[in-house]
């Protein structure tokens, strides 16, 4: 009886024993390939497809006004969605191709769209901030947030040098900056 016992307590230890957790690796900030698409009716003949190298930044270490810029302008754009009213934007806030395609009615549209699916826009909170050092595109990550649970989407609002909007785009959220497709023009590599 008492081996019965004794082996019956083994079993017990053995089948409790503790499994190792595995330990994140912290790693310093990442260099990631992505490529862009930017916001264009159709890719003209004369664009390169290329790769850009992407530098992640630390979110306290961008300049607060121009994270306030970017917050601004895509929270513009969303909020069309609620009012059913859009501030076009002007040459100090976005590039010429940006504002020819940002019209109210290419918003209102979308804006049907996400309004069934999602609910009313509430707001934006940003996620992460990359950079490409070749470009100089600051890519803003923001997930938006929207009264109904099933809402998980992104934002995404690429400002060039000069503080403008370049390109923005609207996608299922993703946990991961995946990679897209980056469009560069004969003109920008001049």
């Amino acid at each position: 009886m008492k081996k019965i016992i004794l082996l019956l307590s083994l079993v017990v230890l053995i089948g409790c024993k503790s499994k190792k957790e595995a330990i994140p690796n912290n790693k310093p900030a990442e260099i990631v390939t992505e490529v862009l698409i930017e916001v264009t009716p159709e890719v003209p003949p004369e664009v390169k497809i290329e790769e850009a190298k992407l530098i992640k930044l630390a979110i306290f270490k961008v300049d607060a006004n121009l994270k306030t810029k970017a917050y601004e302008l895509g929270k513009r754009i969303l909020m069309t969605c609620n009012t059913s009213k859009f501030k076009p934007f002007n040459e100090s806030e976005a590039t010429q191709s940006v504002i020819d395609n940002i019209t109210e009615e290419n918003l209102s549209k979308t804006c049907t769209n996400f309004r069934q699916r999602y609910g009313a826009f509430k707001d934006l909170k940003l996620m992460e901030i990359y950079i490409d050092n070749e470009s100089k595109i600051t890519i803003f990550r923001y997930k938006a947030l929207y009264t109904k649970a099933v809402a998980n989407k992104e934002l995404r609002v690429y400002m060039n040098e000069q503080n403008q909007i370049s390109a923005i785009k609207s996608m299922d959220w993703s946990p991961i900056f995946e990679k897209k497709l980056f469009i560069k023009t004969d003109s920008d590599t001049e």
